[in-house]
């Protein structure tokens, strides 16, 4: 028997089933995305590495990153994530552009990671962003969007939650606590890494991280302070706005949300299960530095990201995954009698195919019980027979395949006949 090449480790073949589950989500993160007004684009899969050097923090580039040389002796990576690649787009046409930007995309990304549930080394992503507004409400907009699309998707409040944060307000804090603001980004580190790491480890980093006793005991209080977003005017501004959109109910202020990327600011979030029973579903914020970072004027923005692991649990764990029956739109059959017949069929296929449906022609000359049992196999819910006897009236039989119930109809009708099945699905 030959060895079988397997595909690279952390990538994912999309056989029809998942390809058909793969476009169901993009069909929904685009209604979404279009409702709000936003408009669709696309970047490289390849950028310069300096792009992310500075930009997404070292761990993201030395530890999680395909780097690699390019023929010219250039340091090039495959795409971690997007962001970045949008602000250089940004700041190449910053002149051009009409402000506020309302863009999303949904591509293909790539992480060098331990592949593990809910995680693979390649992955779609969406993203989503508002540029050129510097208000709470452009960031309680953009959680609105993906409060929206957890709705879209049949998931309640009471099963999926967008926790919200802010970066300024959280600084504040620690300025209150003696921590300089040259410790403060290993600080931030610290409090993204709670829910990854145990308690002892936890623990341990902070006395790494030179915390006194009493900051850490401080720290360890503030991260439990629910209350805390009422001294934060913009958080005050956005729960306002949530509130305002109806969505008020999606979100939560959690004082542990601080996400690990450098270039957050401000208002940040993650929307997680109500168990938190996995990674965060998706997770973004105010980024109001990144653009004029890689060359751009400064100009505010905020906006997320979507991985399609993670949500794809979510749906699976509150049973809103649609099985392959309900995404696989599979074709009408029909059949072929004997080889004398087989270019009349082909002609009936045309004809229904020209009235809107989806048709295939059994490729052989088989028994009509395999042609049938194909069917089924594949999901089609409608067979046409054409024989010499039908050819003769002019006539076709369309068979049911879930009933069994077969109808003898003249050939013009054929196409109206199976549509009316069709309906009773």
């Amino acid at each position: 028997m030959k060895n079988i090449i397997n595909s690279v480790k952390g990538t994912v073949d999309f056989y029809p089933d998942l390809m058909a589950y793969r476009q169901w989500m993009y069909n929904h993160i685009r209604a979404v995305s279009e409702s709000f007004g936003y408009q669709e684009y696309e970047g490289p899969i390849i950028e310069p590495l300096e792009l992310y050097a500075a930009k997404s923090g070292d761990d993201l580039v030395k530890k999680q990153s395909f780097v690699f040389e390019d023929r010219g002796g250039n340091m090039v990576t495959l795409r971690p994530e997007l962001t970045p690649s949008l602000a250089r787009m940004v700041a190449a046409k910053q002149n051009e552009l009409v402000f506020p930007l309302r863009w999303w995309s949904y591509g293909p990304m790539w992480r060098y990671e331990r592949p593990q549930k809910g995680r693979t080394r390649e992955f779609f992503q969406w993203n989503i962003d508002l540029i050129g507004v510097d208000t709470p409400e452009a960031d309680a907009e953009i959680a609105a969007v993906g409060a929206s699309f957890l709705k879209q998707l049949g998931l309640g409040s009471d099963q999926v939650v967008i926790l919200i944060n802010n970066r300024a307000l959280m600084d504040g804090e620690l300025g209150a606590m003696g921590i300089a603001p040259e410790n403060r980004p290993e600080i931030f580190r610290l409090v993204d890494r709670r829910d990854k790491m145990s308690a002892e480890a936890w623990q341990q980093y902070a006395t790494d991280l030179s915390l006194s006793p009493m900051q850490y005991e401080e720290l360890c209080a503030l991260l439990e302070n629910n209350d805390l977003w009422r001294k934060s005017e913009p958080l005050v501004r956005f729960f306002e706005a949530m509130e305002a959109m109806g969505l008020r109910d999606y979100t939560r202020f959690a004082p542990y949300i601080i996400r690990g990327l450098d270039y957050y600011t401000g208002t940040v979030f993650e929307a997680r299960d109500q168990d938190e029973e996995f990674r965060a579903i998706f997770g973004g914020g105010r980024y109001d530095n990144l653009v004029a970072d890689v060359g751009g004027d400064p100009i505010p923005a905020t906006g997320f990201a979507m991985g399609d692991k993670v949500i794809e649990l979510v749906l699976e764990k509150f049973k809103r995954r649609p099985t392959p029956a309900k995404l696989v739109d599979a074709p009408v059959l029909v059949t072929v009698f004997d080889s004398e017949t087989l270019h009349a069929s082909f002609a009936l296929a045309g004809e229904l195919r020209q009235s809107g449906l989806k048709v295939a022609v059994y490729p052989e000359t088989e028994k009509l019980s395999k042609q049938f049992k194909y069917a089924d196999r594949i999901g089609a819910q409608v067979a046409v027979v054409l024989g010499p006897d039908e050819l003769a009236k002019r006539m076709v039989s369309v068979k049911d395949l879930t009933t069994r119930e077969q109808l003898d109809v003249v050939r013009d009708d054929a196409a109206e006949t199976v549509k009316k099945l069709m309906e009773k699905r």
